[in-house]
């Protein structure tokens, strides 16, 4: 037996339990991870250190949320471990509360003032909020201790960029190329500060070096086809440009540079594709309407170019250019009057030029567009991961694909947006050992130990596939079932104190094999055996509402639904009523009444089941992760994902790709 599902070795070792934690995190094990963390937390509240692991093992699921919550708990229990401000910073940098995050890697430094790490993210936090002078402080310091540092020099220089002094930068740059002549990312930033700098020969070569060195960033293609344009080399700009658009078809500025190169060789219809593209990547870039509707003119699509450029002049209206284009084309289109207006306004606009001007209006760049250097790699998950768990060096590719699906960075894997399924009763189940619930209840519980029914009744949300020997099997516990009730429904059968739970026991064996109309009858014949009892009361109650929940939804699957699926909602509501009125800790009952309401589109009502489930197990999984969506669906993202945490926490990893598409 393992010793996460041993709780007596745990109480005595929670040492040993914690280091398996550490061992998975270093593995990137991050969902198991967490479970041995939670055994820890469960036995020894106190402990500060279980908290710092689970947040960091969250950190890596990008569970920010609950990954917060964590390091609150450590800090609280330990208010002198730098790790904790620092991991804490982490997630405050994440969620872009930069004054939370300055403050917390300042923390860190208080209690560990020659750590590199904190001193340069504290440095990067502080350019996020624009403190650039203090930002440097920080970077000199590292600087003074290593002087040959290639990426510090590097980060010196983005910071003088963002500082707009970019000769300041350029020295750092060339800096940092002089220690480190192999990284891509340097060449990037030199040719790009070059480029602004308008001395165009060095920043086609340092360009080209990024290139020739393997740079996978789509700005260096996009920046030297600028270059390539420039010298009217417009072969070498659509190779480059067509380079950038297959590194990275999702960016605009691809399509958008490219658009207007083809415009130049007249190439108008591939320019509107590429504009039309860039626009439908972007919409918020009013400015490229401009673009495009010279290339509309070119096409004489007159209505088209009215539409693009009366938008750029709703978010621009001082921008002369788009009046006169739009006279041009309701002259094209005969509207005098219309084009007459244009000029009017335009005519009225040159006449306050210098007011204009002393307001500082805006004014749209229509021209190509300079993307930004090839970033540096900012994601210190990985650092996480190793200098917390195990002190040593990663050697695994963060992409690397694995067999198990619970391991990795796994809120990368997509994960369709649905509820958790009912919780039934059946014979077989997935194995679902990550997840905390407690499928268990006592009703059960007592009819599995009196050895009435042929198997094992087990609660699930997740029911294998079967197999033909396994599908046969079934059909002949039908048959022998079937004769048995065949012999026993005479008028001795108030005596038959069996009968009723060799209907249950049919009922499952129906539904086990999809029959559930018939399984449907045959809880309701159980109940009318006058010989039922209270628990097979309860459980049957219980399963009849739930396949005939499983009906529906293969009705409606195949069309088959018809003007009584309300009804049905109906019976199925009441069914689940009286198991909750019998058995009021039926926790699986209330779940499941939940996702009927659910399924009503009943929002607010469904919570409040939810809620009931998660106060009567607090380890309910299913309920917390049922719950966040539901909480998302009316538009309460905060509180859906903090339950959608509190769902990963317990079992549900799926849980993390959902955190990181809705935050």
């Amino acid at each position: 037996m393992s010793l996460f599902f041993a709780p007596v070795q745990a109480q005595l070792n929670t040492d040993r339990i914690t280091a398996i934690g550490r061992n998975a995190l270093y593995f990137e094990d991050y969902v198991l991870s967490i479970q041995y963390f939670n055994q820890v937390i469960r036995l020894k509240p106190y402990l500060a250190e279980p908290y710092f692991y689970r947040a960091i093992a969250k950190i890596q699921l990008e569970d920010y949320q609950g990954a917060l919550l964590d390091c609150n708990a450590a800090i609280e229990r330990n208010p002198f471990s730098p790790g904790c401000y620092y991991a804490r910073g982490y997630v405050y940098r994440q969620l872009e509360q930069w004054v939370q995050a300055d403050a917390d890697y300042t923390e860190a430094l208080h209690f560990s003032p020659e750590n590199r790490t904190y001193m340069l993210l504290r440095a990067d936090t502080r350019a996020q909020m624009g403190q650039y002078d203090e930002a440097l402080e920080d970077i000199e310091w590292v600087l003074r201790r290593e002087p040959q540092s290639a990426s510090v020099w590097s980060e010196k220089g983005r910071v003088c960029f963002l500082q707009k002094d970019t000769l300041t930068a350029l020295n750092a740059f060339e800096q940092a190329a002089a220690y480190d002549k192999t990284n891509p990312a340097v060449w990037s930033a030199l040719g790009v500060t070059n480029l602004m700098l308008d001395r165009e020969e060095e920043a086609y070569v340092q360009l080209t070096q990024a290139i020739n060195l393997g740079s996978k960033w789509a700005g260096d293609y996009i920046n030297r086809g600028l270059l390539h344009y420039r010298r009217h080399n417009y072969r070498g700009a659509l190779s480059d440009y067509d380079q950038a658009v297959k590194i990275a078809p999702r960016d605009a500025d691809c399509y958008y540079n490219r658009g207007i190169m083809r415009q130049e060789v007249g190439d108008y219809n591939n320019a509107l594709e590429d504009l039309n593209t860039a626009i439908d990547l972007a919409p918020e870039r009013t400015e490229m309407r401009y673009q495009r509707a010279l290339v509309e003119m070119q096409l004489k699509q007159w209505s088209a170019v009215i539409v693009d450029l009366d938008s750029l002049i709703a978010r621009y209206p001082y921008f002369l250019p788009a009046y006169y284009l739009a006279a041009q084309a309701q002259i094209r289109q005969g509207n005098q009057t219309a084009a007459f207006r244009y000029r009017q306004k335009a005519y009225e606009l040159e006449q306050q030029k210098e007011q204009i001007q002393a307001q500082q209006a805006a004014m749209p760049n229509t021209d190509m567009q300079i993307a930004d250097a090839q970033p540096q790699k900012k994601d210190h998950r990985k650092e996480f991961s190793s200098s917390a768990a195990q002190n040593q060096t990663e050697v695994q590719d963060e992409e690397q694909k694995y067999e198990s699906q619970t391991r990795g960075t796994i809120q990368k894997r997509y994960q369709d947006v649905v509820n958790e399924p009912n919780i039934v009763l059946s014979y077989y189940s997935q194995d679902l050992s990550l997840r905390r619930t407690n499928y268990y209840h006592p009703l059960v519980e007592a009819i599995n130990q009196s050895n009435i029914l042929p198997a094992t009744l087990r609660f699930t949300g997740q029911e294998i596939a079967l197999t033909a020997e396994m599908v046969d099997f079934h059909f002949a516990e039908i048959t022998r079932l079937s004769q048995y009730i065949d012999q026993h429904m005479d008028h001795t059968q108030a005596d038959d104190n069996l009968l009723p739970y060799v209907f249950l026991s049919r009922a499952v064996e129906f539904a086990i094999v999809q029959d559930y109309s018939s399984a449907i009858d045959d809880c309701t014949r159980a109940l009318q055996c006058p010989l039922a009892d209270n628990r097979l009361h309860v459980i049957a109650t219980f399963c009849r509402a739930n396949w005939r929940y499983r009906l529906l939804e293969y009705q409606r699957a195949t069309g088959e639904q018809d003007a009584t699926a309300n009804m049905d909602f109906d019976i199925m509501l009441r069914d689940y009523d009286q198991v909750i009125r019998i058995q009021p800790d039926f926790a699986f009952a209330i779940f499941n009444k939940a996702n009927i309401l659910c399924a009503q589109k009943q929002w607010n009502d469904a919570i409040d089941y939810y809620t009931q489930a998660i106060q009567l197990d607090g380890d309910f999984a299913e309920a917390w992760f049922n719950r966040g969506l539901t909480y998302v669906y009316i538009g309460e993202n905060e509180k859906g994902l903090s339950d959608l945490s509190k769902a990963g926490e317990l079992g549900i990893y799926q849980a993390y790709n959902l955190i990181t598409r809705f935050k």
